[in-house]
């Protein structure tokens, strides 16, 4: 049962890193597959840290306290994310050639570090959520760093297109309303 939260939570962590990649795109700065990497692994880092302090809450109350809190967390998480500007992706998306330090519209491995890191904060509060309701910490972070380089593999290729379509335009709506369904499936499911 938890393998769709792992799922879900992997495509929902990375809607916005899509929207980033179709910037790109647009915009004509090149994400090479390597620097595609650096970015799905600082993503991962990111992520295990998160799931390991999760699960470490776990130690301290109970398991059933700890998975309501975690999906709670989840769902507030994504509210914030419905309700938030997301004023610095939504800076990024606006500006892209910012992480393009020496201006040669390819995202290098070094620039690739810090926009990775950028991209990876909203796996910080949900890898905290999942770690709490004892999900699998390594299938979690397979799961956002494998969904981190196809999202921003396909946004960097197709910019123009689908910048365009429904999940361009909407690609953090549909990120907040996921991680809402993902927590209130996981209060019901245990």
């Amino acid at each position: 049962m938890h393998w769709i939260t792992i799922i879900f939570i992997g495509i929902a962590a990375n809607l916005d890193n899509l929207g980033i990649g179709l910037a790109y795109g647009v915009k004509r700065v090149k994400i090479p597959i390597l620097s595609n990497a650096v970015i799905a692994v600082m993503s991962m880092i990111v992520t295990f840290v998160a799931v390991t302090a999760g699960s470490t809450v776990i130690e301290y109350i109970s398991p059933h306290t700890a998975n309501l809190l975690g999906s709670l967390l989840l769902c507030i998480i994504g509210i914030f994310t419905l309700f938030s500007n997301r004023f610095s992706k939504h800076s990024i998306a606006k500006n892209p050639e910012v992480f393009d330090e020496d201006k040669n519209h390819i995202i290098s491995m070094r620039e690739a570090m810090t926009l990775g890191f950028v991209l990876s904060a909203n796996c910080l509060a949900g890898g905290i959520a999942i770690g709490a309701n004892g999900i699998s910490a390594i299938w979690t972070v397979i799961s956002i760093g494998t969904f981190s380089f196809i999202t921003v593999g396909i946004g960097s290729h197709f910019g123009v297109l689908l910048s365009k379509t429904f999940i361009g335009k909407y690609s953090t709506a549909i990120s907040g309303w996921l991680l809402i369904i993902i927590g209130v499936f996981e209060i019901f499911a245990k």
